[in-house]
């Protein structure tokens, strides 16, 4: 329920969105999915548990054989997902990250990711993904950092997954030698870029989700491809001082 109280907080309360099983009034924002999956959940002893108010950063983990007893990945809506299916390499599918606004740009998304790579090791996962969002539904204000993800960070055919086409946006909207590298990036989230930096790719399309005013792009990082220095995520332990 902290958890869901945090997610209420930024994804409701500070990005606007909204969904079928939001509870507004109890200031939970919560789906389906909730039931089924593994919630890593950062926790702030500092802070009041009674009032929900302990966890202060979340990532959702649904792993492709809860996926398939559940029936379907929560991406499924937005893309098609078959390519990484018809891999048949261990999947792990990551959502609804986010951070309370007093511990950004600190540790906090370390020591998550850090919680991330135990778990990736301890269930043999070969492939991450999942959406990452840009704030607003407008694909000309985000044309610049869309085409650099389409042209320089695009997943190989046989693990592209595609947007739908209820939601399908190109990326490609400008031209390679007419982008700006440092306008493109400026204009990006910190959390995509921080998954480009550990070799992530993203794949065909952006997806418009207007009940949660985003723009969505499907991110994946494939472990066995990645390079000796992207897999000292995995590898290294990060003590704290």
């Amino acid at each position: 329920m902290a958890a869901q109280r945090l997610r209420y907080r930024v994804f409701v309360e500070e990005l606007g969105g909204t969904g079928p099983l939001v509870d507004h009034d109890a200031r939970l924002e919560r789906d389906e999915f909730d039931p089924v999956v593994d919630h890593l959940c950062l926790i702030d002893t500092r802070r009041d548990a009674e009032a929900l108010d302990h966890v202060v950063g979340v990532y959702r983990l649904l792993r492709s054989d809860v996926a398939a007893y559940f029936g379907r990945f929560y991406c499924d809506g937005e893309y098609d997902l078959a390519p990484l299916r018809d891999s048949g390499r261990p999947l792990l599918e990551l959502g609804r990250s986010c951070v309370d606004p007093d511990h950004r740009g600190g540790a906090a998304m370390f020591l998550m990711w850090n919680a991330l790579a135990d778990y990736v090791l301890d269930h043999g996962i070969q492939i991450l993904f999942g959406v990452a969002s840009f704030h607003g539904t407008d694909p000309t204000l985000l044309a610049p950092s869309l085409s650099w993800l389409h042209h320089h960070h695009l997943a190989p055919p046989d693990l592209r997954p595609r947007a739908r086409p209820d939601g399908f946006q190109t990326m490609d909207l400008i031209a390679p030698d007419r982008l700006d590298r440092r306008e493109a990036l400026v204009g990006m989230p910190a959390l995509i870029k921080a998954y480009l930096r550990l070799g992530g790719l993203v794949g065909e399309g952006a997806f418009i989700d207007r009940a949660f005013n985003t723009t969505d792009v499907f991110l994946l990082m494939d472990t066995g491809a990645m390079s000796a220095k992207h897999k000292q995520f995995y590898e290294s332990r990060w003590q704290p001082t």
